[in-house]
């Protein structure tokens, strides 16, 4: 829902310094003198609890350009997860939103009379997100507003229905369609595409996926002194999951522990975490106040792990595979890059249209995606394999007519917001202008949260509050993004600090007329996550009063 650039144990917090906040007097609250921002607004961003914070905001009409509202709009603030409205658009605009990737499977030998393959079986990974494990049974893709992503450190979310197995599953029993009964050689995940990069201190990204490369441990409501009824998925001999989890008495306090949540143990045996804690008889979980309960495991080697599960699929399909199942990816075994001939090709799994990805990326804030994009971009752009490369392409063809955005303004380090990504509401209303008449265009803004109903924005505005506001649901379209991190006192505390939230789109407004928004506030003291809700609500009211206003 919004995703946490930082936590406690990884993120030190920094001080908001003068330069940020460029004209607010003193570093300390919004610019009271800025009579362009009406008092139905202002008095929002006047609360106690954003005293010594600061506001940036710029409103324009989509079309003529006009300005409408302004206030610190060339202060450059954390904007987090709004980044993504630039790598998705280039990346949009570069594909197109009906582009579909194609994942491919090679045989590097001969088929002899009995359905023998002597030789290797290779899967070259085309950075497919869903690999086939997000399909609805009417074909499109499957998301939830409260992403497993985000379960560990949300405290639940929703799983989707499909299964997540279910592309690997297509592509073994394409294998033994065409005739291949037993591989008397290796299985083998080309994942050269683009090089693999560290994600948040989490994993090193690379372009092969299963399941979103988590494993989702889902925990149902047992009874008092009882064990807690645990499953989890995908099931495979590469990650299994134990548990000792237990259900404590009405009343008790709640843990529940992910041990580990980075496993390094992908390609070999035994592999596996552990679910423990308590949880009691009367809990309602947070975010999702329903079971079952979701906590996950990263996928630390995605190409063993993905290796794995196909191993697991082709014996499914009753194809025999002479390797061991669970092992490092034989990647020394692969030919030169890009050099398999098409005749013998014997499997490959077709992606939903890219605009779907982007729905999804863009309205659950799907941070992997995200940065899986930008790498996309790169590669289809101009060649780049490298997370620099892809940034400098990026800058390159959005400074660059037609798009001509300020990326002076902007301070990114990856595609998806994290740590100190910046950027002035100037560049940003420029990239949302620039996007606006692209071919992309229309996929482009059904990809952003509505307000009030999908996505991060799915319950933002309490609109019983304020009747008048009513009108505003499902006429904001806009991307959210969430930066907070902690430092500990001398005490032990933790002090946390909601560094950035940002709000970012297009707003129909009441008038008729397409307006295109950016706001932010940097530096609000905050105690838990619903302090984070109760900011992430004030921007939605501003929002819905700016369609109201205008």
């Amino acid at each position: 829902m919004y995703p946490l650039s930082g936590s406690p144990a990884r993120v030190a917090a920094l001080a908001l310094s003068c330069a940020l906040a460029a004209s607010v007097a003193a570093c300390g609250g919004s610019d009271s003198n800025n009579t362009s921002v009406p008092d139905a607004i202002t008095q929002i961003m006047k609360k106690p609890m954003y005293q010594g914070s600061t506001w940036a905001l710029r409103v324009v009409d989509l079309n003529s350009g006009d300005l409408i509202y302004d206030m610190n709009s060339n202060a450059q603030v954390y904007v987090a997860s709004v980044r993504k409205v630039f790598s998705l658009g280039a990346a949009l605009d570069q594909y197109g939103a009906d582009h579909q990737f194609q994942t491919p499977v090679y045989r590097l030998g001969t088929v002899d009379a009995t359905g023998t393959l002597n030789g290797n079986l290779v899967l070259v990974a085309s950075g497919d997100l869903a690999m086939g494990g997000r399909t609805n049974p009417d074909g499109t893709l499957a998301w939830t507003n409260f992403d497993h992503n985000e379960a560990n450190s949300l405290g639940n979310a929703q799983i989707t229905a499909p299964d997540p197995l279910a592309g690997y599953n297509s592509l073994a029993a394409q294998v033994a369609a065409a005739g291949i009964k037993k591989i008397n050689g290796e299985v083998v995940i080309d994942d050269r595409l683009f090089d693999p990069f560290d994600f948040r201190d989490e994993f090193d990204l690379r372009p092969i996926f299963v399941n979103d490369d988590v494993v989702d441990t889902i925990i149902g409501q047992g009874s008092a002194g009882s064990a807690s009824p645990v499953d989890y998925r995908p099931k495979s001999s590469a990650f299994t999951v134990q548990s000792t989890l237990t259900t404590g008495a009405a009343g008790t306090p709640a843990t529940i522990t992910v041990t580990p949540t980075d496993p390094t143990c992908f390609g070999t045996l035994p592999c596996g975490g552990v679910l423990s804690g308590s949880i009691p008889a009367d809990y309602v979980p947070p975010i999702v106040p329903s079971f079952p309960v979701i906590r996950t495991f990263r996928v630390t080697q995605p190409s063993n792990y993905a290796r794995t599960v196909l191993i697991e699929a082709l014996a499914r399909a009753g194809v025999t595979v002479t390797a061991t199942a669970v092992e490092n990816n034989p990647v020394q075994l692969l030919p030169a890059k890009n050099s398999y001939s098409a005749d013998t090709r014997v499997a490959q799994l077709t992606s939903q249209p890219y605009g779907e990805y982007s729905k999804w990326i863009l309205k659950v804030s799907y941070n992997i995606g995200a940065d899986t994009s930008l790498m996309l971009f790169g590669v289809a752009n101009n060649g780049s394999t490298t997370l620099n490369a892809a940034l400098a392409a990026e800058s390159a063809k959005l400074s660059a007519a037609p798009f001509s955005v300020p990326m002076t303004q902007t301070h990114f380090i990856d595609g998806s917001g994290g740590g100190e990504t910046t950027a002035t509401p100037l560049a940003v209303i420029a990239m949302l202008r620039a996007m606006n008449g692209r071919p992309a265009f229309p996929a482009y803004v059904d990809s952003m949260p509505f307000l009030g109903v999908d996505g991060s924005l799915a319950s933002t505005t309490d609109f019983e509050n304020d009747p008048t506001l009513a009108g505003a649901k499902g006429k904001v379209y806009a991307k959210t993004g969430t930066y907070a991190t902690g430092t500990e006192l001398p005490n032990g505390q933790v002090q946390t600090t909601l560094k950035g939230q940002a709000l970012a789109g297009y707003i129909d407004a009441k008038s008729g007329r397409r307006l295109a928004f950016a706001l932010m506030v940097n530096n609000v003291p905050i105690a838990n996550v619903p302090d984070i809700l109760n900011v992430f609500n004030d921007q939605g009211t501003i929002a819905a009063n700016i369609w109201k206003l205008q």
